[in-house]
């Protein structure tokens, strides 16, 4: 008999969260918006705000120590770590090697992940592809934003959206079937000006301000994200009937309606934190993962598609057998 694969498959899950949670009531007091306008377009209904001392490493860190507890093992038994992240806490080194220290995890692999709120994915498709070709065993894979430290607070049509956080997710060598059963990604940077920051190291010497066309990066989503869907699907020989959950990108309520709607999946099957979280970019997908499967709706053996799009443009589905 052969050996089955050697697949990446997930051991534990784990996130973090500011402690500064903020409503849209809360927020209409600094922004001229109500929280009526924010729930109706967004199902934003809290987002939490990094405070003095939390930073994407450390929120990283607090999602990683969790994941490794779900796990059952010690930052000893990592020897990779990549972070996804657009709002790292130096221009260098990298965020993944402050986490790796803080955790106490010196000595393996550890570099970070530029994808925006693809970036989990695009992260966990490099340590998957490592641990399958036998450069890693263990690897933590973390999204982990604090987007609000580069909002325009006067921008209320972008300042709503998004919120601070992290979650992670443990991947080990595994040959019992468990892991990903297929991975597209894709980018596009003819999109660039639909949603970017206005500065960066080599440009203007800054870190800058998100920008973002709504209108048209909701259009983009909605296209971009069913099409890797179906492929990814096809990929994986799954039906959309075979998917125990879907765990997409938390940007909005109307794209991930709209993207599952043209699935012709069922609701029910959608896991969504986005009223609570916002749009934490690289950290929704982890989070909303570790969210469900803590409340026990993900289990042992399920199918479940993980989809992402965000600024370059990227985007990019996982089917995964949980």
């Amino acid at each position: 008999m052969r050996d089955s694969p050697i697949r990446a498959a997930i051991k534990g899950t784990g996130s973090a969260l500011p402690k500064n949670r903020i409503s849209n009531a809360q927020l209409a007091e600094q922004v001229d918006t109500t929280d009526e306008w924010i729930v109706e377009r967004t199902g934003i209904k809290f987002r939490h705000i990094a405070g003095d001392g939390e930073t994407t490493a450390s929120l990283a860190a607090q999602a990683s120590l969790e994941a490794l507890k779900s796990a059952n093992m010690t930052a000893g038994d990592i020897d990779l770590i990549i972070v996804a992240t657009a709002t790292p806490d130096q221009t260098f080194p990298a965020t993944a090697t402050i986490v790796q220290n803080i955790i106490g995890a010196n000595g393996g692999a550890a570099f970070d992940v530029a994808a925006v709120c693809s970036g989990f994915l695009y992260a966990f498709s490099v340590a998957e592809s490592m641990i399958r070709a036998g450069s890693a065993t263990n690897a933590l894979v973390i999204g982990s934003e604090t987007f609000s430290r580069i909002l325009d607070w006067e921008d209320r049509t972008t300042c709503v959206l998004f919120g601070d956080g992290a979650g992670a997710i443990v991947l080990s060598a595994d040959s019992s079937g468990k892991g990903a059963l297929a991975t597209k990604l894709h980018a596009d940077g003819a999109h660039n000006q639909l949603l970017y920051v206005d500065g960066g190291p080599s440009t203007t010497g800054t870190v800058g301000k998100l920008r973002m066309k709504g209108r048209e990066v909701f259009r983009h989503a909605v296209v971009n994200l069913t099409n890797v869907l179906n492929e990814t699907l096809e990929s994986a020989n799954v039906s959309p009937q075979d998917i125990d959950w879907v765990v997409p990108h938390q940007a909005n309520s109307r794209i991930i309606d709209a993207t599952v709607k043209k699935l012709k999946l069922s609701r029910d099957k959608v896991i969504k934190t986005v009223d609570q979280h916002a749009n934490t970019s690289a950290a929704s997908v982890p989070l909303a993962l570790d969210v469900a499967v803590r409340d026990g709706r993900i289990k042992e053996g399920d199918i479940i598609i993980l989809e992402a799009m965000g600024g370059g443009f990227t985007w990019g589905a996982s089917v995964i057998q949980y």
